[in-house]
């Protein structure tokens, strides 16, 4: 067969049509699009749709490209990249056909989920996207079926992979938002979504070629950075004479921070000037939003200079001053670990800003890790964070009290209510949570002493998820409901400075104390040496280890 690669943009019509069959190979990764990601595409599609004109007279919105390997003449694709898009998709697809109040709405949306099998022709239903085999079955009997999904919403998810448990958390958060539009709305997003919403197919007839599209594709050192093109802008229209200057300037810059560090803080500066979420490209909103308002050598001497000495000094705790410079660079540390840095702009704008006013900067370095991680405790969006970040950042430029009560510094008493409750919660099963926060904690229980630089930490239950029969640990918890419940919350959980030794993980507790919590050449972190005092591991220990660990983020973040 000869040999093709095609590449084209295709609405969503086409895509979930009979020309395609798209299947998720074993060997790629489960699905793993969390609920930040599901209601960051909503969010974007409802704002893109606009207030109700005709789709038709609305602009196009991208959806990004996925790789294939499918032979021309036939629809059977492999998806080699782009199964987390095209699995969500499908998803809100099927929430909105549920959702449906018109059964002929129902039934047309059902066809981009499915194709209808045939008694006559002896054919079966063939659902347009097939995934893993591990995972095909929930997705095609509780979510592609047409009926089946409102039943498995109200399903337990403890039973499901994380793979499934993905899909129904992104299933649920999109049914809850879409149930309370008007059902007008929901047809609008219909419409556009299959009408007005593209992606770039790139179809290769085989898998050595698809894969190097993909390579290529995602192979950032090969291309043009953002601030390449940026620089070429900024510096090419200086008159010649300087051009070498600034070149140079610009040059020592990136190499300090890095290439991707560099790109970050364009990414940064342009947040801090445009206080909203970047939905085109970095460089055409940059030169819109920054480099419209000021010339190149303003640009350069005034804005990136000192934006990235910030910049250098937040991302890598690195604050000096004849002060207490360590105070800050805790919270910065603590900052650091998490999973976004949706928070950075208003730290690098602030410490332009006051660098030398140690009071003031640690006042607001406190204030604004506290911030961070309760919306990170709590699971906001990428969305609700910056809204919020962008208010920060509003009230820093107009020199506005960022300590007052009703600052968007500050935590509302709903906020520190739901965290609270999310600390008291599986703390465990918050899979990106659960790291930062124990290290938070470890570090409160240490006194603000603790700096680990472990290659390797890990997070261990005490309490094992599966005790053996007829181990001590049943005895203590003889309800399944009440050992499940704790399992994995804070009370019940450590760190070690070491991999999980799956065999160690069922122990006894005076057992597991000594081999896995004792052992040579492991270290030994604050919150575990606790647990080597305690001569049992009951309720009445877990229920007072939690009411002290609680109290003490409780008391660190003032959540009363």
């Amino acid at each position: 067969m000869k040999q093709t690669i095609t590449a084209q943009e295709q609405e969503l019509n086409k895509i979930f049509s009979d020309d395609y069959l798209f299947e998720i190979p074993e060997y790629q990764r489960p699905y793993a699009w969390t609920t930040e990601q599901a209601a960051e595409l909503l969010e974007d599609l409802i704002a893109s749709m606009g207030d109700g004109a005709p789709v038709e007279n609305v602009s196009p919105y991208f959806l990004g490209s996925i790789v294939l390997i499918k032979d021309p003449a036939y629809p059977r694709a492999q998806v080699v990249d782009g199964q987390q898009r095209l699995t969500t998709l499908t998803i809100l697809v099927c929430v909105l056909r549920e959702l449906a109040d018109d059964e002929e709405w129902h039934q047309d949306l059902d066809t981009f989920v499915r194709a209808k099998g045939s008694k006559s022709r002896g054919t079966e239903d063939r659902f347009r996207l097939s995934l893993r085999k591990r995972d095909k079955d929930v997705f095609r009997d509780k979510i592609q079926a047409a009926g089946k999904l409102p039943k498995f919403l109200e399903q337990d998810k403890a039973t499901l992979s994380d793979a499934q448990r993905r899909m129904y958390e992104n299933a649920l958060h999109l049914w809850n938002e879409l149930k309370v539009v008007s059902p007008d709305k929901r047809e609008l997003l219909s419409q556009f979504l299959t009408r007005r919403c593209y992606l770039v197919v790139v179809s290769a007839s085989d898998q050595n070629s698809a894969y190097r599209i993909f390579s290529v594709m995602n192979d950032r050192g090969l291309d043009l950075s953002p601030t390449d093109i940026l620089k070429a802008d900024i510096v090419g229209a200086m008159p010649e004479s300087i051009r070498s200057q600034y070149t140079e300037q610009w040059e020592d810059i990136e190499e300090e921070l890095g290439r991707e560090e560099f790109k970050d803080l364009f990414a940064h500066i342009r947040m801090i000037y445009a206080k909203s979420k970047q939905r085109g490209t970095l460089n055409l909103e940059f030169r819109d939003g920054v480099l419209s308002k000021i010339n190149g050598r303003e640009f350069i001497e005034n804005v990136l200079k000192p934006y990235a000495e910030a910049y250098g000094t937040v991302s890598r705790a690195a604050h000096e001053s004849t002060g207490d410079a360590e105070q800050v660079n805790i919270y910065l540390r603590h900052l650091n670990r998490l999973d976004n840095y949706d928070w950075a702009p208003a730290a690098i704008d602030f410490f332009k800003r006051f660098r030398d006013e140690e009071a003031h900067l640690i006042h607001f370095i406190r204030d604004l890790e506290r911030l961070a991680y309760a919306l990170f405790i709590t699971r906001a969006n990428i969305n609700e964070r910056i809204k919020r970040y962008a208010s920060v950042l509003r009230t820093i430029e107009d020199g506005g009290d960022l300590f007052s009560n009703e600052s968007p510094l500050q935590l509302a008493d709903i906020e520190k209510a739901n965290v609270r409750t999310a600390l008291d919660g599986p703390i465990y099963l918050q899979t990106r949570v659960r790291m930062p926060l124990l290290l938070r904690i470890d570090d409160l229980l240490a006194d603000n002493g603790a700096s680990y630089e472990h290659k390797v930490i890990s997070i261990e239950h005490v309490l094992p998820q599966n005790p053996a029969s007829g181990s001590t640990w049943l005895s203590w918890f003889p309800e399944d409901e009440v050992r499940e419940g704790w399992t994995h919350k804070l009370a019940n959980l450590v760190l070690l400075s070491r991999q999980k030794n799956s065999q160690a993980q069922n122990y006894e507790f005076e057992r597991k104390k000594t081999e896995y919590f004792q052992r040579k050449g492991v270290s030994t972190f604050a919150m575990t040496s606790q647990v080597l005092i305690e001569t049992e591991w009951t309720l009445d220990v877990l229920k007072r280890r939690q009411e002290r660990l609680v109290k003490l983020l409780t008391t660190e973040w003032r959540l009363h």
